[in-house]
């Protein structure tokens, strides 16, 4: 019988890699009707950084506008290092895809909304993710690159 290795996930450390926070067009922008446009834009990536233990980091994007002027930008960069042994590969991929950034997401929902107030607007509050539709999402978008590739004559 093969020696299986316990399950062991833990997060080892939680941080802010990388903000930005910009108000182009203030201090007019606060003599404007607040009728605001918000885009958001998320993105993660997952590296391994030594056996095991893996940096995740999800990128939050929230850019404001009032008509074609942008109130503010804010872009967050919230890491975190995971340790994780003992599971499959194909059992990788959901954690550090879906399970990383919606454990890292609140702490990034908490910086935008920290520094929408700072630069003197309205606390941003972001609405909750599904990162099971978004991972599901980009996986069969891979799916489609790789039988596109597999299709192309060289």
């Amino acid at each position: 019988m093969a020696d299986q290795v316990e399950k062991q996930f833990a997060i080892q450390k939680v941080y802010v890699k990388d903000v930005s926070f910009e108000t182009p067009n203030s201090p007019e922008i606060f003599t404007q009707k607040w009728e605001p446009n918000v885009e958001f834009n998320l993105s993660s990536n997952a590296q391994e950084l030594q056996e095991g233990v893996y940096e995740v980091v999800l990128t939050v994007t929230v850019t404001v506008k009032l008509e074609e002027k942008t109130a503010y930008l804010v872009e967050v960069a919230q890491a975190g290092i995971f340790a994780a042994q003992g599971f499959e590969q194909e059992e990788m991929g959901p954690l550090l895809g879906i399970y990383c950034p919606n454990t890292l997401f609140p702490y990034a929902r908490e910086v935008v909304s920290d520094l929408s107030l700072k630069g003197g607007f309205m606390p941003m509050v972001l609405p909750p993710v599904n990162f099971e539709a978004i991972y599901a999402q980009k996986m069969q978008q891979q799916a489609q690159q790789q039988e596109g590739a597999a299709g192309k004559p060289n």
